[in-house]
């Protein structure tokens, strides 16, 4: 993990939306320190065929957010994050296919279930961290303390689905 400056600590931010005609859009916000987004990046909307949903059974949704979705986004965005931040732990497999640290926000009652050693402070939130060879404890320890305390890591979120919202809107507005 490139540590790079403390002033250029940037956080992204993914997530999905499921469509029920069209399938999972999903988009990755890349935003500095104080949530001011850096960079942008949604995919194409991915819909699992029935042998698909078949086939990978439980595993299905994992799969598509975090490999399909998630690792696309990653490679595809310009603007690399320093820390992937997921709203659900089914984005945390996505470390297994990207060399930068992935997470997950813990809701308040799943905080003293996890293992401190896998859990990191930033903003007023806590949040699992997959296991990865990005994972680098104390660097980045050292820059979410950068996060104001207070910083509320939920809101980009609803930036992002209000986002991808949009651009599913706008894209069935022109098939039409």
């Amino acid at each position: 993990m490139s540590s790079g400056g403390n002033q250029d600590f940037r956080l992204g931010f993914l997530t999905a939306v499921e469509d029920a005609e069209r399938g999972f859009v999903g988009g990755l916000l890349v935003t500095n320190r104080f949530g001011r987004p850096l960079e942008f990046q949604c995919t194409a909307p991915v819909k699992p065929n029935r042998t698909q949903q078949i086939l990978y059974g439980p595993t299905l949704r994992p799969f598509v957010l975090a490999e399909l979705i998630g690792k696309t986004l990653v490679e595809k965005i310009g603007v690399k994050p320093h820390i992937v931040l997921g709203e659900t732990r089914e984005l945390l497999e996505l470390g297994s296919w990207v060399d930068i640290p992935v997470a997950s926000i813990l809701a308040a009652t799943e905080v003293s279930d996890a293992n401190p050693e896998d859990t990191l402070p930033i903003g007023s939130a806590t949040v699992l961290v997959a296991a990865n060879d990005g994972w680098d404890r104390e660097t980045l320890n050292k820059q979410s303390r950068l996060i104001p305390k207070d910083a509320d890591l939920l809101e980009p979120f609803e930036r992002v689905r209000e986002a991808l919202k949009e651009t599913l809107r706008i894209s069935l507005n022109r098939a039409s």
